[in-house]
């Protein structure tokens, strides 16, 4: 190798300030140090050149023989990367990635150790904190769940039964009022009728059944079969999942779709609509699209103007840490989409 291609090298390694890179001997003794390992660690090269690499872990990590061993496990497999907290020299911890390459010469013997050092205690904490917001939406969106339930259990078991009850009051006493009132009293029960439908399709809307038994492919259909075909319209369903999503995606998704769907039987004038789910960046990529009028106006007008199913399902995507949009032009309909992760957490 020509020699400055090899004072470039050493001047790019000694420059990296991003990454601690080191050689240590074949027993674990640091040998060279650049301006990554010391602005990481916090040595100058004179305070480590040396000592025992020993000294970036905790006294119980020196004690259980750790350093020792990742050494080892390198010069068996050529390489070892792990993961953990790891000590600065004035004692404070920060979360390392941690590559260990063994170096050996062409006769095979070891020479020594290459050690690369990244600080991840900023992705760490950023991870975490996603992670604790991904807990809390769990939480969150079961508790709503569970109160929407309760509400339509209450509405149907107590308000419905008790209007149903009026009802047949009503038509009995239709059958024994006079003719003059009869016609009033049967046109009162058709009122509560009414009333009664409504109710129903509002503990529909609240508690849609089959998603916690049947899963989220089957619950959007049986929604699309009572309220897009009740409402006149068609609908195509397709969906290509690698696997049910977690309960809480499942619902904010459903949720989603329900709101876009409801825009579309009460704005759209579509005669179809469309709805598609797939699989993609671990997480579940939903499109609803329709054929109806369509509309000029761009999305954040519309959610300043106080378009209130625009910004919940907005809301919810971004919440659940995922993105929303809509997409329209006059006469060629509007499609809404939005991609939600699907990991898996665990409550609080």
């Amino acid at each position: 190798m020509p020699e400055y291609e090899h004072v470039d090298l050493n001047l790019l390694i000694q420059c990296v300030v991003d990454y601690a890179i080191f050689m240590l001997d074949p027993t674990g003794h640091v040998v060279s140090w650049n301006t990554g390992a010391q602005r990481i660690k916090g040595y100058r090269a004179e305070e480590i050149i040396g000592r025992h690499f020993s000294a970036f872990y905790s006294p119980q990590e020196v004690a259980d023989g750790k350093p020792d061993r990742e050494l080892a496990t390198a010069a068996v497999d050529g390489r070892l990367e792990d993961e953990g907290w790891r000590v600065r020299k004035d004692g404070t911890r920060f979360w390392a990635n941690v590559v260990i390459t063994a170096l050996y010469d062409q006769a095979g013997q070891l020479r020594g150790f290459g050690k690369v050092t990244r600080d991840m205690t900023e992705r760490r904490t950023v991870e975490r904190a996603l992670d604790e917001r991904g807990q809390l939406l769990a939480h969150l969106v079961r508790a709503q769940e569970m109160e929407r339930r309760r509400i339509a259990w209450d509405v149907h078991d107590d308000t419905i039964q008790s209007m149903v009850a009026v009802g047949m009051r009503l038509q009995l006493l239709a059958t024994k009022a006079p003719a003059e009132h009869a016609d009033a009293l049967l046109r009162l029960n058709e009122t509560v009728n009414a009333s009664i439908g409504r109710l129903r399709n509002l503990t529909f809307r609240l508690h849609p059944p089959g998603i916690d038994s049947d899963g989220m492919v089957q619950g959007l259909s049986s929604y699309l079969d009572q309220v897009v075909v009740g409402a006149g319209l068609t609908y195509e369903l397709t969906h290509d999942l690698a696997a049910e999503p977690p309960s809480e995606t499942a619902i904010t998704i459903f949720r989603i779709c329900q709101e876009a769907l409801t825009n579309v039987r009460k704005h759209a004038r579509a005669s179809a609509v469309k709805v598609s789910l797939t699989s993609a960046d671990q997480g579940v990529y939903v499109r609803v699209t329709d054929d109806g009028v369509g509309f000029a106006e761009q999305v954040d007008s519309q959610v300043k103007h106080g378009h209130f199913g625009l910004i919940e399902m907005r809301q919810r995507a971004e919440v659940a840490g995922g993105w929303w949009n809509i997409r329209s032009e006059p006469g060629s309909g509007a499609s809404v989409e939005f991609w939600v992760p699907a990991v898996r957490r665990e409550a609080p």
